[in-house]
Order: structure tokens, then sequence, then C-alpha cells
């Protein structure tokens, strides 16, 4: 009897993952399912797969060859469940998009306008950081600030986002005292974002007196008045609470990538989806890009 993709799933985790415990969460099984369904394995191929160190799996030389034809039989899989999602031809159906929260909370509030003429389609929007894996399905869409190498990925650029300083009205004081007064920004795990560098160069390398992770925890605190911070424009101008300090910073900037595998960017609920998305770039570039009227 051949071995069941379902067990070959079970051997891959638990070579990509080292151990039961994790290698269960990641399937979603339980601990004694992982060992039960490789023993099995091991008994039906007639190979030892593991070394079983004090603490970890470490693939044994059979293990590793397996291990290379699994990943090939993977890589099909996803690719036959990609190709089958666009099959069909109607407008309907699930489509996740995943960005950065700042993002995310700016696209939920136009998921009206976003879903006009779209009613059959269910939208899963997530705010993550991290990079989802548009190869597993993880997102159909994802919209990001760099164009990553990835094979098989179509990006399209959406537009660029500004940004600007800002603070509750009570600290909007001259350019020319942002030196002296609070800041909140980013910390140090997060000093890549947009923004950072131009402040730490402010602060002649010191800290913001107030750290967070998190776009949404900056604006809330800025609009508290606990500092200072540089946001994305269109986090900052709609906002009646702050005041925007001098212009828009000409050297911190994002652009604003559309990222889709390309198995997927024919399937009409995703293409419809992205149609939307451009239009609504291109009708909100002025509030994007920091030249939209102060309301």
């Amino acid at each position: 009897m051949e071995p069941s993709w379902d067990d070959l799933r079970i051997f891959l985790s638990l070579a990509r993952e080292g151990t039961l415990t994790t290698a269960a969460r990641a399937l979603g099984v339980s601990h004694p399912t992982v060992a039960r369904r490789v023993q099995a394995l091991e008994k039906q191929i007639g190979a030892r797969l593991f070394e079983r160190l004090p603490d970890r799996f470490v693939p044994t030389s059979a293990g590793e060859e397996l291990l290379a034809d699994t990943e090939a039989m993977e890589k099909a899989a996803l690719s036959i469940n990609r190709r089958s999602a666009g099959l069909g031809d109607t407008v309907s159906g699930v489509v996740r998009l995943s960005a950065g929260e700042a993002m995310a909370a700016w696209l939920a509030r136009h998921l009206p306008e976003l879903r006009h003429g779209l009613k059959q389609i269910e939208f899963e929007l997530t705010a993550s950081h991290t990079l989802a894996n548009l190869s597993r399905r993880e997102a159909d869409l994802l919209i990001r600030e760099q164009m990553p190498d990835l094979g098989g990925i179509v990006a399209r650029k959406l537009g660029r986002v500004a940004y600007a300083v800002y603070g509750h009205r009570s600290l909007a004081r001259a350019e020319a005292e942002l030196k002296s007064l609070p800041w909140i920004g980013f910390d140090d795990d997060h000093a890549y974002m947009p923004g950072q560098a131009w402040l730490h160069a402010l602060l002649d390398g010191g800290k913001p007196a107030v750290r967070g992770n998190n776009w949404l925890v900056l604006h809330e605190g800025c609009r508290a008045g606990a500092g200072l911070a540089v946001l994305p424009c269109f986090l900052g101008d709609p906002d009646r609470q702050l005041h925007r300090i001098g212009s828009v910073l000409p050297e911190v900037f994002a652009d604003q990538w559309l990222l889709v595998h390309r198995d997927l960017r024919a399937l009409p609920r995703v293409r419809a989806v992205m149609d939307a998305m451009i239009v609504l770039f291109q009708r909100e570039r002025p509030l994007l890009e920091g030249l939209a009227p102060r309301r």
C-alpha cells in the first residue's frame, strides 16, 4: 500500500518543526496523532525517517530523501488548489486581503464602497506586519510597502503614502521647537518603519519618550496628547484632534504594492476586488499623498 498524502503531510510538518508539539500545533491535531502516524509511515516504508534526539526530531538520510519528494508533492498540491480556485467564472466567494494595521484600518473605513457592486463577495481583512504566504493561500491579496522577490508573485503599484509630523493641538508649536517636545515612536524591533530614521536624526540619536509596535497605538497616543508622532497622512489629516506641524516630510514615504499569486489573478472574484482597490487608491491619492484639504 502506498503512503497516504495525510501521513506524508504529518511527516513534512515534523521535519520542518522539529518537535511533536510544534508539528501537532501547526497541523491542528494531537501530539499522539503525530507520533502514531509517523511510526506507521516508517513501518510502511520500512526505514527509520527520524533520529530521536533529546530535544528534537532530525531526518535520517532516508528521511531527507523522502523530504525532497514530499516537498515536491506539496508544491504540486498547492498549485492544484490555486488553479482549481480559478476554474469558476462567477464573481462570488471569499477574498482574503492582508495589509499592515494602519492600511487595514483605512481599508475597513472604505469597505462599503469597496463592496459596492460586489455583494456576493465575502471579505476577510487581516492586519499583519508579516508577509502572508500567497502560495499557501493564507491570503489572496497583499498590500505591502516592499515588493518581495518571490517566484509566482505579480505586483501592481497602487500609489504612494506620505508622512508628516502630527500632534494634539495642545502640543502644536513652531517647527523650531520640535526637538524639545515629547515624541511617540516605534520600539527598536520596528525601527525600520517609515519616519523612524528621520525622528532618530532629529533627536540626535535619542529615543522617543513613548514607544510602541503599532501605527494605531502611535496614532491614539498622539491624539491623546502624549507626544508628537510621524504618521501617515491618511491617518493624521482626517483626525480633527490632530494638527499637522509643517508640510509633508519629503524624505519619508512608502510605496504601496498590491501582490497576488499569478495563479489567482484571473480568478473573477479576486480580479474584481483588485479592480475596486485600484479605483479606490486612484480616487484617494490626494489624501494618501498628504495633498487633500484638511477637514
